[in-house]
């Protein structure tokens, strides 16, 4: 119970700076070649689907580097704002090449996105994933 309030606490702190519509449009043209934001859909980078509250180097299917399986980290929406703006600098060691997002203002709506991806998608339309039962292979998650 806990858990679930301390990820729905992180979900809207994560809503609250950005614009999850926008940081659709910037995720897809920056980070779904990579990431998928589907559950259990693993790319060339780990699927994106409920990661905001969740431990970093968690998802049982994918061959994190040392770095980010040992990093201890929690990805809390200001975590993801740094890592983002240069993930090498953050964390140095990790697989991702990606050199980050310089515009706050498309970390915060990408991370208020990611912020959206643990729910089923609302009338209209809101970039979300639906629930899946691949969601059960996230170890850590909820």
């Amino acid at each position: 119970m806990i858990a679930l309030l301390l990820t729905l606490l992180l979900v809207a702190t994560a809503n609250a700076a950005g614009d999850p519509a926008r940081g659709a449009e910037v995720f897809r043209q920056n980070c779904s070649d990579c990431h998928s934001r589907e559950p259990g859909e693993t790319r060339t980078g780990p699927t994106l689907f409920s990661v905001v509250g969740r431990p970093a180097g968690s998802i049982v299917e994918y061959p994190y580097s040392v770095a980010m399986r040992h990093s201890g980290l929690v990805w809390t929406p200001d975590h993801l704002m740094l890592y983002l703006r240069a993930p090498r600098k953050y964390l140095p060691g990790v697989k991702m090449s990606f050199p980050g997002l310089r515009d706050k203002k498309d970390r915060e709506d990408v991370v208020a996105f990611l912020g959206t991806l643990h729910t089923a998608p609302r009338a209209g339309g809101n970039g979300a994933a639906p629930q899946s039962s691949k969601s059960a292979a996230i170890r850590g998650s909820q």
